[in-house]
């Protein structure tokens, strides 16, 4: 997925998320760990990495910023 593409997923994903209550922060949840999943699939890696080969691999670090920006959004 071009990086482009997934940033904008995620600031989508982070807008509809603004206002949520129960119901809406756990859809909220699941479609930023779903965009998360779709990034680390595409950097070709699967979503249960360690957190040692996270940090060695720098299109790893920008999903894994992306995941945490979207999912802190959820609850705002």
């Amino acid at each position: 997925m071009p990086k482009h593409v997934f940033l904008a997923l995620v600031l989508v994903a982070a807008s509809l998320c603004q206002r949520s209550q129960a119901i809406g922060v756990s859809l909220c949840y699941s479609g930023c760990s779903a965009v998360g999943v779709a990034c680390f699939a595409a950097a070709g890696f699967g979503f249960t990495v360690p957190g040692a080969v996270i940090a060695a691999t720098p299109a790893l670090v920008a999903c894994n910023a992306a995941l945490v920006k979207c999912m802190s959004r959820c609850t705002k």
